[in-house]
């Protein structure tokens, strides 16, 4: 696919999740982006989601950067199957980083780490910060409150219904992926 997105950065969960579902979404993505030629830019962690992305990531001849703060290195969480690591201070210089290198972003399942992420995103983006493709991966539902606490900030004049425009959502890997290209040939 021809287009600007050369670095992905996914946001997912330090642990795999009560369904199947989750686990097979993400190593579905990870094969997505593997056979595009799409770098995975992530959290670095050798655990749940994370680690099941980076594993199909690589299984599928795909390359890795890992994003880690100090602690979490020193802690021995980083994943030896990552390409490069990039080892920062802290939680926030991580997000950062994140945000500075990937191209797009999609946000699978995942709790407190993942929904804080994706916010930070979404927000740069409503402040004009930067104008990447932000993807909502709705796997099983999972975002389902999250799609109707945000209408309600539309319904309750708190936010415009143009920034809720500005990420994808779908509850199929393939067609988030495919139209995060959209999205960014569009932009």
């Amino acid at each position: 696919m021809a287009n600007d997105i050369k670095k992905i950065c996914v946001f997912c969960g330090s642990n795999v999740g009560n369904k199947h579902e989750y686990m097979t979404a993400a190593i579905k993505l990870g094969r997505l982006l593997a056979e595009n030629n799409v770098e995975l830019i992530y959290g670095g962690s050798a655990v749940g989601l994370m680690h099941q992305l980076a594993k199909s990531v690589k299984k599928h001849g795909g390359k890795i950067t890992g994003v880690i703060p100090r602690f979490m290195h020193e802690k021995g969480l980083a994943d030896s199957i990552v390409d490069e690591f990039i080892v920062v201070e802290t939680m926030a210089e991580r997000k950062e980083k994140m945000i500075q290198l990937a191209d797009a972003f999609i946000a699978l399942p995942g709790g407190f780490g993942t929904l804080d992420e994706l916010l930070d995103v979404i927000v740069a983006s409503q402040l004009s910060l930067h104008t990447k493709p932000i993807g909502l991966a709705n796997i099983n539902g999972f975002y389902g409150l999250l799609i109707k606490f945000i209408e309600r900030m539309i319904d309750e004049g708190f936010l415009n219904q143009a920034y809720k425009d500005t990420f994808v959502i779908s509850e199929k890997i393939d067609i988030l992926f495919n139209n995060l290209y959209t999205e960014s040939i569009n932009n």
